[in-house]
């Protein structure tokens, strides 16, 4: 199927790494021309740039500046098609609510809400200018799976999302499409990385990680974690006008792992 993203210009946030990186690769191999944005480029996103295709833009997200410049750089490319809200992070609670300082808080806001506010309200005009555009952001089924170990982490997400079905409706009549993917576990760092959820939740019990990570999975009708390229091909179905009429909607990639309606 062939989805007509041939030379358009996306941008993407904490593309360095898991989601964010399988969805820029994902995005490079349709042909679009990708502005990544993180803090540090990490091992993998140097041989992408080589290629010519990816613009790495060194940034800190959880601050007002960072956004435009990222956005800057996709508008001296010519503007900005499809945005990859995706910078986030998560830390688990286990000492519970009263262990989360305001700047515990203020930290979780700014990263995993602000970012994508400030990115979006930046890369806006440059939508509108080129005719429209794709908006996806990478929420999280903690928006409406609340889970008192990530409670900041999962308030910021219904924030989140939240926030992306409200702006759909603003700007639905520019041609500009607002979704968001809200993923279950995933096998990235986050989950299973040295200071990710699994590992320090097993510290906290005193419990084996792999032991912690496979309960999570089991949680899943499935029986397993999502891979990143899986939300990468949900992402590139969302960023097309295949999807011209989708907007204001958020996918569940979780295994089943929600069984509510």
């Amino acid at each position: 199927m062939d989805l007509n993203l041939q030379d358009k210009i996306a941008v993407v946030t904490g593309a360095s790494k898991g989601i964010g990186l399988a969805v820029t690769r994902a995005l490079v191999d349709e042909g679009v021309t990708v502005v990544a944005g993180a803090r540090s480029a990490g091992p993998d996103l140097p041989s992408l740039v080589a290629d010519g295709r990816v613009v790495f833009v060194a940034v800190d997200l959880s601050g007002p500046s960072g956004p435009i410049a990222l956005v800057e750089a996709a508008r001296e490319l010519g503007g900005v098609d499809i945005l990859v809200n995706n910078a986030g992070a998560v830390t688990p609670r286990p000492d519970g609510f009263g262990s989360v300082t305001d700047e515990d808080w203020e930290s979780s806001i700014a990263l995993t809400l602000m970012a994508a506010v400030r990115t979006t309200r930046a890369a806006l005009p440059e939508m509108v200018r080129r005719g429209g555009g794709s908006i996806i952001t990478i929420s999280s089924v903690n928006a409406y799976l609340p889970d008192p170990l990530v409670i900041d982490y999962s308030a910021a997400k219904a924030a989140l999302t939240n926030f992306c079905k409200s702006l759909s409706k603003e700007v639905g009549p520019a041609g500009i499409r607002v979704n968001t993917i809200s993923p279950g576990p995933v096998e990235t760092g986050l989950w299973l990385g040295d200071h990710g959820v699994a590992r320090t939740v097993a510290h906290a019990g005193g419990l084996d990680p792999a032991a912690v990570a496979a309960q999570a999975a089991a949680g899943a009708v499935t029986g397993r974690f999502t891979r990143p390229p899986e939300i990468a091909d949900l992402t590139l179905m969302l960023a097309s006008d295949r999807t011209g009429n989708v907007t204001g909607s958020d996918f569940a990639i979780d295994g089943g792992l929600v069984q509510t309606l």
